[in-house]
């Protein structure tokens, strides 16, 4: 695992020759070592027809290419930070939430309209992130960012989780997700900040919650 969690906002990268790293740009904090950072100009691993797709889908945010020999410390914005390691299935993310993240890991962008049909399309809507999500699939790391930390809850056949919409960052597996109301004890209280809709994530695999309705 190259990341390594100095704390709940800064995370310790290794970088070693012949290996790419991504990081969104201002993420570095400091590093060792003879460590280069160039713009992205590519979009990542998926090339230049990947960065169009995400650039088209308004969901392409500024990378920076990492390489070299030495140890990078990340951050951003004093948002707290998750590291997920993917075994070759793909996570679904907003593009500004990733921190940053293996180079050997294929990146890509996936209409969310495809999962849950038009209720998919409304999902984009109400969290206010667009009607496309980054992919990241593959054999390594990735770090995101959160308010407030973020707890993992998976999800199994026949146990949906619902999720309040604000609260999602991400999610990986075998997993549909679709839009659906519902009416709790919130609304009754006079909250009503958006809980009149639920993210129902069902199938299998996991998804990952902030402690926060709060965005990035």
């Amino acid at each position: 695992m190259p990341f390594r969690e100095i704390n709940s906002k800064m995370v310790e990268a290794t970088v070693v020759p012949g290996q790419k790293m991504f990081s969104q740009r201002g993420a570095m904090l400091a590093y060792r070592g003879e460590v280069a950072f160039t713009p992205n100009i590519q979009g990542g691993q998926g090339g230049v027809m990947s960065m169009i797709g995400r650039r088209l889908a308004n969901e392409a945010t500024p990378l920076m290419t990492v390489e070299g020999n030495g140890t990078v410390m990340f951050g951003h914005g004093g948002h707290h930070i998750h590291v997920i390691n993917l075994s070759g299935d793909t996570l679904y993310v907003e593009a500004d939430r990733l921190l940053a993240f293996d180079g050997t890991l294929q990146q890509g962008t996936m209409f969310m309209g495809s999962q849950g049909g038009v209720m998919g399309m409304v999902r984009g809507q109400v969290t206010g992130q667009g009607l496309f999500t980054t992919t990241l699939r593959g054999h390594g790391a990735v770090a995101v960012m959160a308010h407030g930390g973020v707890i993992e809850l998976p999800i199994t056949p026949g146990r949906d989780v619902h999720v309040d919409p604000q609260a999602y960052v991400a999610h990986h597996g075998d997993v549909r997700n679709k839009l659906s109301t519902a009416l709790g004890w919130r609304e009754m209280v006079g909250r009503g900040s958006g809980e009149g809709f639920q993210l129902e994530l069902s199938g299998s695999g996991a998804v990952y919650v902030q402690a926060s309705e709060e965005k990035l």
